[in-house]
């Protein structure tokens, strides 16, 4: 089946994927492990049980013994990196360990009541913010204590769940030859890497690789949502080719399944290559900009903004009442998921209520590299009845002013800034696309159009050519890295979609537009692969995830109970 999807005015086709005969594939894994193993590569990738070490930490205050399977390379040919990485305190640089796998590598946490259970789900987290490189991390750590009432670890780890933490390359990511191998596609290609391990491994390891639930937060919740998105798709067995992926024969031929059980995903910085026409837009239409004294590229914000009505209306996508979701509907859809939102958090408990017309919203924030800050918001812009538990009515001019005072709008544009009005640094999206000897590439119409930073390689000014000329060559890059990281050109297409998705955006999330969430959610209600969305506005969070864990991991359990034993023949993925 073949989806055409406008992207920044090119035309992206999704390709023929795997068909339904390859779900008999998953049976390959288990020849692997018997020793029927055709690829040496594969033969490399064998989880080794007894390479452990027991840790013991607390949970509710109960003592819980763990077993940590320690920095497994989840690929034959990890790409190395160099010792030096950006990130470090204060903007500078920080030194790694493994430089030899430790952007291709997994922690593995097994409760030690779930070690024989081959049941349970695996509870897959990835640490990027930001599209960024993430490098191997440790969230279960000897001695610590989890609340499972507000830790995800600690609610995963109780529950009997093997929980993952998958580093993957992105960008940001040295090499060790000095280039930059994180370029996308790498980090959904790296993560289906990391889900093929787990589907070679399944009988030796515990845990049900039928049951993998995928985590991430803002760039790792738009990981977790191509990843949800795109399983088994053929475009990507190149890439999982190069780096020694399980179940990628020597002919390129893929023999294992890298689809996912179910997605968990929070702000998902996604469809970047549309993000900036629904960011501008958004805080355009009603003078969010201007109100806020936030608008320093004002015909370049307009400019912008205009692509967004014909892009949103080639998804043709629908609103919960049937109605056709366009540029003239978003608004009124974005204020009922608000309504939605409120009038859900005061019914959940009887302490919850919202401030009147013309009382302070209280609200702390911060706390990176700093203690929080605690600020006060006159509330403006919605009135509501606690006693009745329902909202009255929502000022969008001024509910959008309020988000925007949260923290200051992003740039213009908002996620393909650099090489635009003289923009040199890497602050934005741009540095993920382009080749790896490249520093970064424009990946929209606009910022191509309009890059003025002469010898960066990207541009009319560098090229001679306009972005519809750019893409329209065979040899180019850019517009496949676009397509694959972008969930919305695989829902609703032969791709094996995630059946299940709790996805969630703050309401005071200024980081993406909402438009993006939306988006996702109707797509994944049109799709009939898809059983489950539990998709909300978070309400008074902002951009963050893990703020609800009780509810995520409820809805985990639900999921679970409801698709039956994975082990039972003819199991409901």
């Amino acid at each position: 089946m073949l989806r055409s999807v406008a992207i920044a005015g090119s035309l992206a086709l999704t390709a023929v994927v795997i068909p339904a005969s390859f779900a008999e594939a998953s049976g390959t894994a288990q020849a692997h492990i018997r020793g029927q193993v055709a690829d040496p590569e594969d033969a490399a990738l064998a989880f080794d049980s007894a390479a452990y070490t027991t840790i013991t930490v607390t949970v509710d205050g109960r003592p819980m013994n763990v077993r940590w399977y320690k920095e497994i390379c989840y690929v034959a040919k990890p790409i190395a990196a160099a010792a030096q990485q950006s990130g470090g305190p204060g903007g500078g640089t920080t030194t790694i360990e493994n430089t030899a796998c430790g952007y291709q590598s997994m922690n593995v946490f097994v409760p030690e009541n779930a070690v024989d259970d081959q049941r349970t789900p695996i509870y897959f987290a990835v640490n990027n913010g930001g599209w960024m490189a993430s490098y191997i991390k440790a969230s279960v750590t000897g001695g610590a204590s989890y609340d499972s009432s507000t830790s995800n670890v600690g609610a995963a780890l109780k529950a009997g769940y093997v929980f993952v933490d998958v580093a993957n390359r992105s960008r940001g990511l040295v090499g060790a030859d000095g280039t930059a191998p994180g370029k996308a596609p790498a980090a959904a290609v790296d993560a289906k890497a990391a889900v093929r391990y787990l589907r070679l491994n399944d009988a030796a390891m515990p845990g049900s690789a039928e049951r993998i639930v995928v985590n991430g937060t803002s760039g790792g919740g738009a990981l977790v949502s191509i990843l949800g998105a795109s399983g088994n798709s053929r475009e990507y067995d190149p890439y999982l080719a190069r780096i020694g992926a399980a179940g990628i024969d020597g002919k390129g031929r893929s023999t294992l399944r890298d689809d996912v059980f179910a997605v968990n995903g929070y702000c998902p910085i996604t469809d970047l290559g549309n993000a900036d026409s629904a960011y501008e837009w958004l805080y355009s239409i009603l003078g969010t900009r201007d109100a806020t004294g936030e608008n320093p590229s004002p015909e370049d914000a307009a400019a912008i903004a205009a692509q967004f009505p014909a892009y949103e209306k080639s998804l043709g996508l629908r609103n919960v009442d049937g109605s056709a979701l366009t540029a003239a509907t978003m608004l009124d859809a974005i204020r009922k998921e608000v309504v939605r939102s409120a009038e859900t958090y005061m019914k959940a408990d009887p302490t919850h209520t919202i401030p009147r017309l013309g009382e302070d919203f209280v609200i702390t924030s911060g706390g990176f590299g700093g203690p929080p800050t605690t600020k006060t918001y006159v509330n403006d812009w919605i009135d509501v009845d606690n006693t009745t538990d329902k909202v009255l009515s929502v000022d969008m001019t001024k509910y959008l002013a309020f988000v925007a005072t949260q923290a200051t709008l992003k740039t213009t544009p908002a996620f393909d800034a650099v090489g635009v009005n003289g923009n040199t640094t890497s602050g934005t999206e741009t540095n993920l696309f382009g080749p790896p000897s490249q520093k970064y590439m424009n990946y929209t119409q606009y910022s191509w159009d309009h890059n003025d930073v002469a010898g960066d390689g990207s541009g009319i000014d560098d090229t001679g050519l306009t972005w519809a000329q750019y893409t329209r060559k065979p040899t180019t890059t850019v517009d496949d890295q676009i397509h694959l990281i972008d969930p919305m050109d695989f829902i609703g297409t032969g791709a094996d979609t995630a059946p299940n998705w709790y996805v969630r955006n703050g309401t005071r999330d200024r980081d993406t537009s909402f438009i993006i969430s939306v988006n996702l959610d109707r797509a994944l209600e049109a799709d009939p692969q898809v059983k489950d969305v539990d998709y909300q506005l978070a309400w008074n969070q902002p951009h963050a995830g893990n703020y609800d864990v009780p509810e995520a991991m409820a809805w985990i359990a639900k999921v679970v109970r409801k698709a039956g034993d994975p082990l039972a023949p003819g199991h409901q993925k």
